[in-house]
């Protein structure tokens, strides 16, 4: 019964697709408007466990040359896991991905990846290990959309107008076959935090991931639809990422993602991590 039950779903699930592909047309891809410039920078960031539990360390670099930036943003574990994200893009009236490439290693991500977009060119290059212990390369061409956002989520998320209902982005996704999926964000509504008791209010922004296709349409009837993110932008003049709540990898569990702040020998806050 219960096989005769999902054959049907999936029967039911593959016609819904078919006419959602034939009568819904294929909106043209528009990258974010740049509303605020980015500049040289050197953040400090932690990463978090749901309990609190500090996990990793972070660096976010970023240099400007004319209106070419190259971020990187690197988290260093304390069980020596690394995850390594540097992208290069454009921000000449709107952003637009020029490359990016991702790395994570170590015994915190149960399947490690190295994925290599180069959005002009179309071409993706993942790195694997095969069972034999050698590196496993794989490369083809796909057909890229102008607003394809790996490697800038956070920065979109600081220019996009409070006025906006909802804006969609793609995103390719770091499976064995990568896959462009779209990630939907929506804004969430205000939320207080304190800098040094100082209260302030940032806009609280969720991320869902949308599959399309067949699997979109399963994934949540088999309980396989990633959770959301959440990002929170402190507004103004000067827009500044707060914090993030999410998954850094496919059924990864949740994590925190904060600024920090340079803590010196003598001060009595200081707390030296080992």
């Amino acid at each position: 019964m219960m096989h005769a039950f999902v054959a049907q779903v999936l029967r039911s699930c593959w016609l819904i697709a078919v006419l959602i592909f034939c009568v819904t047309p294929n909106a043209p891809a528009q990258p974010v408007a740049v509303r605020h410039v980015e500049g040289t920078l050197h953040g400090f960031l932690t990463l978090r466990s749901q309990d609190g539990k500090l996990l990793a360390v972070g660096d976010l670099t970023q240099v400007v040359h004319g209106s070419r930036v190259t971020s990187r943003l690197v988290f260093r574990y304390k069980d020596g896991s690394v995850d390594d994200e540097t992208t290069v893009f454009s921000e000449r009236g709107s952003f637009r991905l020029i490359r990016n490439r991702h790395i994570q290693k170590g015994p915190f991500f149960p399947h490690p990846i190295d994925l290599s977009v180069d959005a002009r060119s179309g071409q993706v290059t993942t790195r694997s290990t095969g069972k034999d212990g050698r590196e496993e390369i794989h490369t083809e061409h796909l057909d890229l959309p102008a607003d394809l956002a790996n490697g800038l989520v956070l920065l979109i998320a600081k220019n996009l107008p409070p006025e906006m209902p909802e804006t969609k982005l793609a995103y390719l996704i770091a499976t064995p076959k990568p896959r462009l999926v779209t990630l939907r964000i929506v804004p969430g509504g205000e939320e207080s935090f304190s800098v040094a008791g100082s209260r302030r209010k940032a806009m609280r922004y969720d991320l869902k991931v949308e599959l399309g296709g067949i699997t979109g349409l399963v994934a949540p009837l088999i309980g396989k639809q990633p959770p959301d993110l959440h990002i929170w932008i402190l507004e103004g003049e000067a827009p500044a990422f707060v914090k993030e709540e999410g998954f850094n990898y496919e059924g990864g569990p949740i994590l925190t993602i904060q600024l920090t702040s340079p803590v010196w020998p003598q001060s009595p806050d200081a707390r030296i991590v080992k």
